[in-house]
């Protein structure tokens, strides 16, 4: 508790805390980010899939 504290006072202690806050931030930015092309690459291949599929049938 002392730890925080002496944190909580000290100027280093306050920029610290403001850099994990912004490290959070683009943590929770970069997750987002990676869900919504996760998503966007999943539609590709499955579009991409059922064209192969589509064509193969297509041959035969």
């Amino acid at each position: 508790m002392k730890l925080i504290s002496k944190l909580y006072r000290e100027e280093q202690g306050v920029t610290l805390i403001e850099y994990g806050l912004i490290a959070a931030l683009i943590a929770m930015a970069v997750v987002v980010a990676l869900t919504i092309a996760g998503e966007q690459v999943k539609n590709f291949y499955e579009s991409l899939a059922n064209d192969l599929e589509d064509a193969y049938l297509l041959s035969q």
